[in-house]
């Protein structure tokens, strides 16, 4: 299977990264509810990278 990296889920080091906040804030929002949207796989949080940078562009909006 040949996945490209355009199509790989974001894992909560890539958002943090990505958004330049702490891992930890990512996983409080998740638990408020806040934050981009999350889905969990597993035992992981995953992003998708599209719906991230729509937050951010929404959030920005604001």
């Amino acid at each position: 299977m040949n996945i490209s990296n355009t199509d790989r889920l974001w894992s909560v080091d890539d958002v943090s990264a990505y958004l330049g906040v702490p891992v930890k804030t990512l996983y409080q929002w998740k638990w408020r509810g806040e934050g981009p949207p999350v889905r969990k796989i597993g035992r992981h949080l995953r992003y998708d990278p599209a719906k991230v940078q729509a937050w951010v562009n929404g959030e920005a909006a604001a």
